[in-house]
């Protein structure tokens, strides 16, 4: 880390003047709301692309900690000032990233995960969230603190699938009275830790996305459930859809969208594929298109072949997509995910779809993924929402 010879300005780059742990330091850091960022020196980036990218400073006030990213970068380790209660890092990040990362606090068991108290922004109430500067803003999302209560749909149902096994609660919202029926899986996220309910009434408020009915579906067993096997689905036509037609909150589900991300996009494509009279509208981002039954478990899930199943599906088969319209989107910086990707965007789109291909600021991570999410659900229903700061072909 570049530190200045006079501690009194040790930090003074990343805006904070002042000795690090005191309580003028400390009050100076809540204020500025880190972690801080300056620009790197164009030596090359985390991702090794040569453009410079940002330093981004972390800080920790109490005992020995590491900065833990979900799905973008290995642990960094916190060190600590002289003998002060001021623990830092100095992370190198690329351009355009938006991450979600905790606080591990050392400890016998493997520590505690906290989210940043200097930090304002968070996703639930043990993770926050880190964007650098050029990172594209997410319209209609907004700022949420670790301690904020999200707002919960009044409307439950209490589903116990006989398909599926087991119970589980579905949440269901009206947005600007109700509409077209958009499933999310993954639910529970989309409720407890990314206020959608919020992002999709500002965004019908503004004109930017017709009303809609969300459906909030949480998955039990992810790995089992969003696999390529027809029972979810058989499950959410026989079972679901009904429950929601009878739950008294107005939907459509003759147009019917699935909003899916890694694996849970894996299986709103395969929907798309195996039940198009069910399934002809997909928001996915980064589907887990590596996925074949000999990956689930091996070493090395990303290196078989390229596509996985349903590429293979799609080259072997060679369906008539024309009734699909489908967005795609992954991070930029899923450099792994992009082949398995990129095959099957192509497939899709010369099996006749209609294909939104976009690229975002962000790594395999939800905070990224819900940039992508209105705007797609917007675009697929054929509105037209613009921002997000995505790379998109058509």
């Amino acid at each position: 880390m570049r530190l200045a010879a006079d501690t009194d300005s040790a930090f003074a780059e990343f805006g904070l003047p002042g000795e690090p742990g005191t309580d003028a330091f400390w009050e100076a850091a809540a204020a500025a709301r880190t972690p801080a960022c300056v620009r790197a020196d164009g030596e090359g980036d985390a991702d090794g692309d040569g453009d410079g990218g940002w330093r981004a400073l972390f800080l920790w006030r109490g005992s020995a900690a590491s900065v833990v990213f979900e799905s973008w970068s290995e642990p960094v380790p916190l060190r600590r000032w002289a003998d002060t209660d001021c623990w830092y890092a100095e992370v190198r990040m690329p351009a355009r990233l938006r991450v979600t990362y905790q606080i591990l606090a050392d400890g016998e068991a493997g520590g505690e995960a906290y989210a940043d108290p200097l930090n304002p922004e968070g996703a639930g109430g043990d993770r926050s969230i880190a964007a650098t500067p050029d990172a594209p803003a997410q319209p209609h999302w907004p700022s949420v603190g670790p301690d904020d209560i999200l707002p919960l749909p009044s409307t439950r149902i209490r589903w116990a699938s006989q398909r599926l096994g087991g119970r589980r609660t579905v949440r269901v919202h009206a947005a600007g009275g109700g509409g077209p029926l958009v499933l999310l899986l993954d639910g529970d996220d989309w409720l407890y830790l990314h206020p959608a309910v919020t992002a999709f009434d500002s965004a019908v408020a503004a004109g930017d996305i017709p009303p809609v009915t969300l459906v909030f579906l949480p998955a039990k067993d992810r790995e089992a459930e969003f696999a390529c096997d027809p029972a979810l689905w058989e499950a959410v036509r026989d079972e679901l859809l009904p429950l929601v037609a009878e739950c008294g909150v107005p939907a459509d589900p003759e147009r019917l969208v699935v909003v899916g991300q890694s694996l849970g996009g894996l299986s709103a494509v395969y929907a798309a594929l195996e039940f198009p009279e069910l399934v002809s509208r997909v928001a996915c981002q980064s589907g887990s298109f590596w996925w074949t039954p000999e990956a689930v478990g091996s070493a090395d899930p990303l290196g078989g072949p390229v596509g996985g199943a349903v590429a293979a599906r799609l080259a072997a088969d060679r369906p008539d997509l024309s009734g699909l319209r489908i967005a795609f989107d992954v991070g930029e910086h899923e450099t792994r995910m992009l082949p398995h990707c990129e095959l099957t965007e192509a497939l899709v789109r010369g099996a006749g779809a209609g294909v939104k291909v976009s690229r975002g600021a962000y790594g395999h991570d939800r905070v990224g993924w819900r940039g992508a999410v209105v705007r797609d659900v917007a675009w697929v229903l054929g509105a037209s929402l613009g921002g997000g700061g995505v790379r998109a072909g058509r």
